[in-house]
């Protein structure tokens, strides 16, 4: 994949993210792909990867995800994020959330993520879920 077709990738990625229908994202992986989040237990499959990524729009209805940069190195690359979002899911504290961080995705001869590794600073993101609003 070079680099115009990868940027394409991104985009629709994001675009996934945004769209609240976590089967979208999971197209993207191939199918015995795995995604972890952080030291987490990776998710095997794309009915796995669905439902994390259910899991990040249920907490977020209005859930967004930018697109910071991308790179790509061979057959990995580097997407870089920001989520933002209110947690108002069922028992979501109602509090605004920002949090930036990164895929490193190993992609395969079929042009879909392979593997991904997502990190993020959690301590953070627990912060902000757990933070009084101004208000409050």
């Amino acid at each position: 994949m070079d680099e115009t077709q990868l940027k394409n990738f991104a985009t629709r990625y994001t675009a996934a993210w945004c769209s609240q229908d976590a089967a979208r994202v999971a197209t993207f992986f191939a199918e015995g792909a795995s995604l972890q989040i952080n030291d987490g237990k990776p998710a095997i499959g794309r009915d796995a990867i669905a439902a994390d990524a259910q899991g990040f729009m249920t907490a977020f209805p209005d859930l967004v995800v930018t697109m910071d940069g991308l790179s790509i190195d061979g057959n990995r690359a580097v997407y870089r994020w920001t989520l933002t979002g209110t947690d108002t899911g069922p028992g979501g504290s109602g509090n605004p959330v920002r949090i930036s961080g990164y895929e490193e995705w190993t992609l395969g001869p079929d042009h879909l993520i392979a593997e991904s590794k997502g990190h993020f600073d959690a301590a953070d993101y627990q912060r902000q879920l757990a933070a009084r609003g101004a208000d409050g």
